[in-house]
């Protein structure tokens, strides 16, 4: 959800903030922008639209500047326009400010601002901000920095920032709250930008702005400070864990294509040195380390949001089954407005690919004051949610550039399974044969998501008799369940056909209204639940709906009545959810793709939603 990129350095500016822009395109946006500084000159260019766009109407901007920033902006305030897109001017024109984030008392200011003769051309709540800092400077006659650090501490609401001011071009000043800003490391260099992709093909060290915390950043080096005091902090320097090639799309036609593929990598190697079958054990420092404080809880809540919340409840079908400890799943968004119960002897598992979901942190600070235990599992290594919980798990999924997650989904799934294995045999719920076995069962799983991505012609075909359909049922039932929730939510985010993902046994409470000749319901009837399952296959037949289902090698019951089966192969109930997520990322890929749809970044969505 909107994205910043900035460069100090020896390079030219537009190049390093161009394409850094571009490796950003997948947080979603509407517009973007960028400006040049040179000789205490801004050279600015901003419009709606993409970032090509943008490449295309800055031809004729001096390239020689070694000093600039750029953003592209997801809609919060005012309308995708021209006007509205970033960066701003301050109303001298000696400040400019790209900005990520919501300033909640941004209409306050306005106010106070107009009153002292600030005028505004845009609907934002960023022009009110870089004119806040313009006020606190001329006011107090203070340094940009200081002015910074000022206006940050009036304002209430996520940000992170990049401010300018003509008068002190050798320097930016950056700041966060609630929206995650790194800078780049180099030698008289430095970049920064809203993760680590746009620079990562120039340095692998990086530094992480904390939360409150801000930074002055020249050529000679990066000052950071905390923002409510001004005390001096020593940066955290991070070596980064991924390549440039593994932001590329490596020959295929889309992100999302190139991530639904790298499954059995990305399953491996979450597993890699933590699931040993040879010696029995699973090796999870996370866990073993805090196993005292999870076996003496009474129960765990599990918060997070879409795709990682279905995750989530795959969870809590584990840990239940597998290990006998309550757990309870909660949308991060809501649990943190409802004034829930939370005790100290409750463990939190928050589950984020980006590690950076606004709600999700919001509900770990709540349960954090609360007294509770803060398991994270994210998949950004030095991410917000990494760094306030007391202990947690990496996914290991790699970069994940596509929108709608699918890698990261069944690499969440794939952590959940080995804590509910441990923790089953911590409790004494699995004997060490079982333990061992599902350990030996679940090795498999790499190899086998493989021959499912073989299938892959197979399920083009099928959509390609879909690809007019206007409405979609999912339906499974127990650890298929969430699985139907997580299939519906693919085809929606990336085709725009409506879809309702259903626990099988509710279609006669309601959804068994809609269905006729016209909707397609997917349905889920691998081993778990066959016969309740073929029932429902029936039920959907009788009334002329098209059928399209997962099936188990050997099936005969689903095949005959059904219009397409999808064979998958047959494993145990509790892995059966990641097998069976891959096809129906696939179904939902190849229909956006006949419809139209752009894919990697569908209509209105972000990929980290850092503001609420």
């Amino acid at each position: 959800m909107c994205g910043i990129v900035g460069y100090i350095g020896k390079k030219q500016a537009f190049d390093v903030v161009i394409n850094g822009l571009q490796r950003l395109e997948y947080r979603g946006y509407d517009s973007a922008g960028l400006v040049l500084i040179q000789n205490e000159t801004f050279l600015m260019k901003k419009t709606k639209g993409k970032v090509s766009d943008l490449r295309e109407i800055s031809q004729d901007l001096d390239k020689t500047a070694q000093m600039g920033i750029g953003h592209t902006r997801w809609a919060t305030h005012g309308v995708p326009n021209d006007v509205n897109s970033h960066p701003h001017l301050s109303n001298s024109g000696e400040l400019v400010i790209v900005h990520n984030g919501i300033i909640e008392n941004y209409s306050a200011i306005k106010t106070m601002l107009t009153e002292k003769g600030y005028h505004f051309v845009s609907d934002t709540d960023t022009e009110v901000l870089v004119n806040l800092i313009e006020f606190m400077q001329k006011s107090s006659n203070l340094s940009i920095t200081d002015a910074v650090r000022f206006a940050l501490n009036e304002v209430i609401g996520a940000y992170a920032i990049c401010v300018v001011d003509k008068k002190e071009a050798d320097k930016i000043v950056v700041g966060r709250l609630g929206s995650p800003l790194a800078i780049g490391m180099g030698k008289d260099e430095f970049y920064i930008a809203s993760d680590a992709s746009p620079f990562v093909e120039f340095t692998k060290e990086a530094v992480y702005l904390d939360d409150g915390e801000m930074a002055t950043i020249t050529k000679e080096g990066v000052d950071v400070r905390k923002i409510a005091d001004n005390l001096q902090v020593e940066p955290l320097v991070q070596q980064l864990q991924f390549d440039l090639d593994q932001i590329e799309k490596g020959g295929y036609d889309h992100f999302m294509l190139k991530e639904i593929f790298e499954q059995p990598k990305s399953i491996l190697d979450t597993m890699r040195g933590r699931l040993l079958s040879s010696e029995g054990k699973i090796k999870m420092a996370g866990i073993f380390d805090h196993r005292n404080r999870i076996l003496k809880s009474n129960r765990i809540i599990i918060i997070a949001c879409g795709t990682s919340w279905h995750a989530g409840l795959i969870g809590e079908y584990l840990i239940e089954e597998l290990a006998r400890i309550p757990v309870e799943v909660e949308y991060a968004s809501e649990f943190r407005y409802r004034n829930p119960v939370i005790y100290p002897t409750d463990i939190v598992i928050a589950i984020s690919q980006s590690g950076e979901t606004a709600d999700s942190l919001a509900a770990i600070k709540m349960a954090k004051e609360a007294g509770a235990f803060i398991y994270g599992i994210c998949n950004v290594v030095g991410s917000s949610i990494a760094r306030i919980s007391d202990a947690g798990s990496y996914t290991h999924a790699g970069p994940e550039i596509g929108v709608a997650s699918t890698k990261a989904f069944t690499a969440q799934v794939t952590v959940l399974t080995m804590i509910a294995l441990e923790l089953g045999k911590q409790t004494g719920e699995l004997s060490n044969e079982k333990f061992h076995k599902h350990l030996v069962e679940m090795e498999m799983l790499p190899k086998q998501v493989e021959t499912v991505l073989k299938l892959d012609k197979e399920i083009q075909e099928i959509a390609l008799a879909y690809k007019d359909a206007t409405n979609c049922l999912y339906l499974g039932r127990g650890y298929n369940f969430p699985v139907a929730l997580e299939g519906a939510l693919k085809l929606k985010e990336i085709s725009y056909i409506h879809a309702e993902g259903y626990p099988a046994a509710e279609m006669k409470h309601g959804p068994i209204a809609l269905i006729d000749e016209n909707l397609p319901v997917v349905i889920i009837a691998t081993k778990g639940h066959y016969e309740k399952v073929v029932s429902n296959v029936q039920e959907i037949k009788s009334r002329k709906g098209k059928v399209i289902a997962i099936v188990n090698p050997g099936d005969t019951e689903v095949r005959a009545i059904a219009d397409h089966c999808i064979e998958v192969p047959a494993v145990e109930e509790f892995l059966s959810p990641i097998i069976n997520t891959i096809p129906l990322q696939l179904l939902s890929y190849y229909l956006a793709v006949l419809r139209g749809a752009n894919v990697d970044q569908p209509r209105n969505l972000a990929k980290s939603v850092t503001v609420e």
